[in-house]
């Protein structure tokens, strides 16, 4: 993994220790949340030469017949989805729905092996470590097709993945997805630079700047920048940037090639998305695909106070159809 942790040492001692005391799983085999056992587990993968991260948490004595892979977005890896404190961590609400919970690093980003390049791991090859790691999965539990999330850049990557090879997928989640480009920015360097404060970018803020503690726990911001810390250091790939910073005009996601279920899911407040095409989204996708838009809930609404039940629930009835 690489890491650097000269220049974010200061920053973080205090809340590397917080992250240490209550978010802290990833070397053990074995914890325990709400008196139910979880076993956590890392696979080895690798594709292309490359040793690729992916873990499963799950409950003990739970089968395998329910699997659902996470996949992250641009910049921060896969760790975003488990931050162990309240009923944050959507990893540990879905190994307690009886899910395996998979997740999976694309090649550069957090424990997953380090690139030269980091404009190598693109949409596109992120797609193909998607495909590497479901083929995994299903070899691995002998179940023929899983559920796949991604959010964020994850939903550019995981449609991609989807639409070339849909025959492991049972349904698909796109959470916050990114329709189209961002708009027309230069990024020229291969690698992003990474800090506290761009970490916790995505947090809603009040009028002053401020992080608005109605809408995010304060604690769960340093638990998030210290996990960021932790697992991604002072760099991560920047070919994903690369991909969605073009013309909001340029249409990233193919909605049509899209042949499973589909869940698209998001907050009503996130900058990232252009609404006109999400709100008809559905209307390009299969039968039995549904829009989800939480009220108030911003890029990170499956963290935010008020929303993260919310967030959790609709996501839980949808991949059981119910």
């Amino acid at each position: 993994m690489k890491r650097s942790v000269h220049k974010w040492m200061a920053v973080f001692a205090l809340s590397a220790v917080v992250f240490a005391l209550l978010a802290g799983c990833a070397g053990t085999n074995q914890t325990r949340a709400d008196n139910e056992e979880l076993v956590y587990k890392v696979y080895p993968l690798e594709r292309e030469g490359i040793a690729l991260h992916l873990d499963c948490m799950k409950k003990a004595g739970a089968g395998a017949d329910k699997n659902i892979l996470l996949v992250h977005g641009v910049t921060y890896s896969s760790h975003e989805f488990d931050i162990n404190y309240e009923d944050y961590s959507l990893v540990r609400k879905l190994a307690k729905e009886g899910y395996c919970v998979w997740r999976l690093d694309i090649a550069g980003f957090g424990m997953s092996e380090a690139v030269v390049d980091g404009f190598m791991p693109d949409s596109d090859y992120a797609a193909e470590d998607i495909c590497a790691a479901v083929d995994f999965i299903v070899s691995e539990t002998g179940q023929e097709k899983i559920d796949v999330l991604g959010w964020s850049w994850g939903t550019v990557t995981v449609s991609r993945f989807a639409a070339a090879h849909p025959e492991h997928l049972n349904r698909l989640v796109l959470y916050a997805p990114i329709l189209s480009g961002l708009g027309e920015y230069r990024v020229e360097e291969a690698f992003h630079h990474n800090t506290w404060s761009h970490a916790a970018d995505d947090f809603q803020r009040t009028p002053d700047g401020s992080f608005d503690y109605s809408i995010i726990d304060p604690l769960l911001i340093e638990l998030w920048c210290s996990s960021c810390w932790h697992y991604d250091g002072e760099t991560s790939p920047n070919g994903g940037r690369r991909d969605i910073c073009v013309s909001e005009d340029e249409k990233l996601i193919d909605l049509g090639g899209i042949t499973v279920p589909t869940l698209i899911i998001c907050g009503s407040k996130d900058p990232y998305l252009n609404y006109d095409l999400v709100n008809c989204a559905t209307e390009s996708l299969p039968e039995g695909s549904r829009l989800e838009v939480i009220e108030g809930g911003s890029h990170v609404v499956f963290v935010e106070k008020p929303y993260c039940r919310d967030f959790q629930e609709r996501l839980i009835r949808f991949i059981e159809d119910r």
